[in-house]
């Protein structure tokens, strides 16, 4: 905050550069300041987008309340953001963030493809250390120790939250809508979650996005679906293909796994020139195509 009201002080031009996957860590003109080089987030998201220095400067003041209210008690999560559907509600699309991120990071795109019949809930993570980024405290749904084929992977952290994931699927069904007419989704480690959990859980769900993210456990398959119920569920798979922190040939492998372990023509997969570890228009109305075919409106 003090760069933030530093920038403001010196009439520097009114943009900077953020990254779209966390927010949390920024850069004025290019390099300036020098938070670890242009743009990049403790998520080690490149990508850069222009704000107005006003807007940037609240925005990340909230993030950062929000974060550190968060830090106080990270046993349970802040109330999800929900998009209510237009009509009455008869499908539902469960989207977890990325890393470092919040419910409300994605909560703003997805309102943009809003369908009628649909629901879309926005869980926060809760905060823990994160192992690959020095120990720091963010929101995070399991420890990353790395982003390398071979790291080691937080099996406990994955299967915890899974389990959280599947509560909230549990969650929906109460309220009325069946799994089938759920689908979960993410971005980076929200996506990966999200397949992981789509893979494992006992319930058979609409379908699953899989955004700029990875198959966890890998090594675990087939055997961990062994038993699901979801043999026919449709995948839509997306990445930028420049991604620099999770790479496409993550995404090509991801893909090619599923496919062995669910029926292979329900997986699509799809890469975006010039996209590097965020969205873009092309990829978001992709996903509101997805589903707006996975969940039909019904009478």
């Amino acid at each position: 905050l003090s760069a933030v009201g530093a920038a403001v002080e010196a009439g520097l031009p009114s943009g900077a550069v953020g990254c779209r996957c966390c927010g949390w860590s920024w850069s004025f003109n290019q390099s300036i300041f020098g938070f670890n080089g242009p743009g990049t987030g403790l998520c080690g998201d490149t990508e850069g987008e222009s704000f107005p220095i006003v807007e940037l400067a609240w925005g990340l003041a909230g993030r950062l309340i929000f974060l550190l209210c968060m830090c106080g008690n990270n046993m349970s999560s802040p109330v999800p953001i929900i998009i209510p559907a237009t009509k009455k509600a008869t499908a539902a699309v469960i989207f977890l963030h990325g890393l470092g991120d919040t419910g409300h990071g994605w909560a703003e795109g997805l309102s943009t493809i809003k369908i009628p019949h649909v629901k879309y809930i926005c869980p926060h993570a809760p905060t823990a250390p994160v192992t690959m980024n020095f120990n720091m405290t963010m929101s995070s749904w399991f420890d990353i120790f790395g982003l390398t084929v071979d790291s080691h992977e937080d099996e406990g952290g994955i299967r915890k939250a899974a389990d959280s994931v599947k509560e909230m699927i549990n969650l929906e069904v109460r309220n009325g809508i069946p799994s089938n007419r759920i689908i979960l989704g993410g971005f980076s480690q929200g996506g990966a979650l999200s397949l992981y959990t789509a893979l494992t859980t006992h319930q058979r769900l609409g379908g699953v996005i899989g955004l700029s993210c990875w198959l966890p456990l890998r090594n675990a398959f087939p055997q961990a679906a062994a038993d699901s119920p979801n043999k026919d569920i449709h995948v839509l798979q997306c990445h930028g293909e420049i991604d620099p922190l999770v790479p496409l040939s993550f995404g090509d492998l991801t893909a090619e796994k599923l496919k062995t372990l669910i029926n292979p023509e329900n997986v699509i997969f799809k890469s975006y020139p010039g996209m590097a570890h965020g969205s873009c228009p092309k990829e978001m109305s992709d996903v509101q195509e997805f589903i707006e075919k996975v969940l039909p409106p019904i009478n």
